[in-house]
């Protein structure tokens, strides 16, 4: 008997069998039954489509014919491309600015939750509804009400003698509408601080406050630096959502991205490209633009993430 198999015998435990129970491996049958429809839906839904896009990023493809290759010429298109730079400036402008703001406002929020309110389970509710129903059609139709010449902002502005114009028609503050819009699906962001503020312990709190330090204190010193691990969280999954956003700025903008291609955003160019003009194989090139921009974004929080976050180990 050689030694390798002398040592599988004896790590075997007693009683063990050298092949697997039946049950076992019915266990395995039924694992294997359970997840391949999320496997097939993986294959034909995400992977299936992201080749064929890539495949299409290198073609001029109108979809009413078949795919040309053309090499590399939709991406030096891009290069050239002025609206496309209009539109990542517009995108930008509205992650960097959209993005804190909600963040500051979930935190905000989750701290004056965290006091120990009365009706918690309701306010949680409440206030999580806009990110279930924020990005709807239906929303967005509402938010152009709201901010339109004649829609509830100017009515309440003209109660005090003030003259308001018409936000989503006016390039200066039409992309400003769509970062409150943003802003206010503040829910998701909040639960999960709400979360995080749980798990601090509060015997730190009890320390500083026997040690004289104040709320503001103890805020900046203990509740920040233990909740980082959750704001780097909140802050990957809000940068990447709000880069695909693309609901609000077609419904606001009737599809246009006007005016003046204040709120283009990069989605809703690609759209455009795409589907309005039968540009599909100018449109894959853009969504790889698009997914190239995500990832490096991404991996620079990551990158950034070891001088900020502390994780209490």
């Amino acid at each position: 008997m050689s030694v390798v198999s002398e040592l599988s015998r004896l790590r075997r435990p007693k009683g063990a069998s050298a092949s697997r129970s039946p049950a076992a491996r019915g266990d395995n049958k039924a694992a294997i039954f359970f997840l391949a429809p999320w496997f097939v839906g993986l294959g034909l839904i995400t992977i299936g489509p992201m080749i064929a896009s890539a495949f299409l990023s290198f073609t001029d493809y109108s979809l009413l014919q078949a795919p040309k290759w053309i090499g590399l010429q939709n991406y030096s298109r891009m290069l050239n491309d002025v609206q496309l730079r209009d539109s990542l400036r517009v995108t930008f402008t509205y992650v960097v600015v959209a993005v804190p703001i909600q963040l500051a406002a979930a935190l905000g929020l989750a701290l004056l939750l965290d006091r120990g309110v009365r009706g918690l389970a309701l306010y949680r509710s409440v206030f999580y509804l806009p990110s279930l129903i924020g990005g709807s059609v239906a929303i967005a139709i509402l938010w152009r009400q709201i901010f339109g010449s004649d829609g509830l902002i100017n009515m309440v502005l003209a109660h005090f003698g003030i003259q308001g114009a018409s936000w989503v028609s006016d390039p200066k503050y039409a992309l400003g509408t769509l970062i409150i819009l943003h802003v206010w699906t503040f829910g998701a962001p909040m639960i999960i601080f709400l979360a995080g503020l749980r798990q601090i312990p509060e015997m730190y709190y009890e320390a500083a406050s026997i040690d004289g330090a104040g709320k503001l204190r103890q805020f900046r010193a203990i509740t920040i630096p233990l909740l980082t691990p959750i704001i780097f969280f909140n802050l990957v999954l809000q940068v990447i959502g709000a880069f695909q956003s693309f609901t609000q700025a077609f419904v606001v903008s009737g599809g246009t991205g006007g005016p003046v291609d204040s709120t283009l955003f990069y989605t809703l160019y690609l759209y455009q490209r795409g589907f309005a003009d039968l540009q599909m194989g100018y449109a894959s090139a853009m969504a790889w633009l698009l997914l190239a921009i995500i990832a490096v974004l991404t991996a620079a929080n990551f990158f950034l993430s070891r001088y900020w976050v502390f994780y209490n180990d």
